[in-house]
């Protein structure tokens, strides 16, 4: 058999015996198992909602890069339209088409009030093969007739050309 533990002498023993010689008790275990369980459970939560945040923001993301894509080739598709409208011969031809024609030979004016060069006046070149306005007529039958024009499409400055007031 054992024998009876011998008494702690001092220091040590005064300390044993102010505290009690039984176990720990399920009571004072309780509080530190509640706050473990709670801080697992808030970390949880909190990396619930981190994840979630984070799955939003790249949702947003890749949102904003199809945006940011479909716009980029909308701004190069109007770059190339731009582009063709810029070209020489598609600004002579619009030109063309508002009635504007080449101009002459310019005059520049000198400092002291001179004219250099000689002027000349811009003259249409004779029309190309371009259709007689019967055939306009009949290719747009929805056309409105211009302001002041015989049933015939005619205008007046060419009704009253052949004919002396």
């Amino acid at each position: 058999m054992s024998r009876p533990a011998a008494p702690v002498k001092g220091r040590a023993g005064r300390l044993a015996r102010m505290l009690p010689s039984t176990g720990p008790s399920s009571a004072a275990r309780t509080p530190f198992v509640l706050l473990v369980v709670l801080l697992l459970g808030g970390g949880l939560i909190t990396l619930l909602l981190l994840n979630s945040a984070l799955n939003e923001g790249s949702f947003r993301l890749s949102k904003l890069k199809r945006e940011t894509t479909e716009l980029t080739d909308e701004q190069q598709a109007l770059q190339r339209d731009v582009d063709s409208y810029s070209q020489p011969g598609a600004l002579e031809r619009r030109a063309r088409e508002l009635g504007m024609v080449p101009g002459g030979s310019p005059a520049f004016l000198n400092p002291d009030g001179t004219v250099r060069g000689v002027p000349t006046t811009a003259t249409a070149p004779p029309p190309s093969a371009s259709p007689s306005p019967s055939a306009d007529a009949d290719a747009d039958p929805d056309a409105a007739p211009s302001p002041g024009a015989t049933d015939d499409g005619t205008p007046p400055a060419a009704r009253s050309e052949g004919h002396s007031a």
